[in-house]
């Protein structure tokens, strides 16, 4: 399910759990992902739970990452720079239901896999990270 299989490409799967009622839990797995792309590794976030939250319509404006002592971003900046890099968008089928969401109801270049496919990705992984 990566997309290289040059051994020298290190591979990192985020998975991300949080969404609109944690704010300051959703931009860290972007931002990780984006410096890690940068880095030139090979790298998706998987979204489960309420992580499918971060990729529906118009949550990437609503969700404002706070800042002490300060304006804070809203998470769609940390989900464009990630995107830019090319890290892949993967959601959980299970988590979509859950919340009542299909496919069309996130953003675009969002990838569904299912169970059997996120435990290949992760065990093809260099490293996994839950948030």
């Amino acid at each position: 399910m990566w997309k290289t299989n040059d051994p020298d490409v290190k591979r990192i799967l985020y998975v991300q759990t949080h969404g609109e009622k944690d704010p300051e839990r959703t931009a860290t797995p972007f931002f990780l992902a984006t410096a890690a792309a940068a880095m030139d590794h090979e790298v998706a976030i998987y979204f489960t739970m309420n992580g499918p939250q971060c990729l529906a319509k118009g949550n990437g404006e609503r969700i404002i990452i706070p800042r002490k002592g300060g304006e804070g971003k809203p998470l769609k900046y940390f989900i464009d720079q990630a995107v830019d890099m090319g890290v892949r968008l993967l959601v959980c089928q299970p988590s979509l239901d859950l919340h009542g969401y299909t496919l069309d109801d996130l953003i675009e270049g969002v990838e569904m896999i299912g169970g059997a496919a996120f435990n290949a990705i992760a065990c093809e992984a260099d490293a996994v990270i839950a948030f």
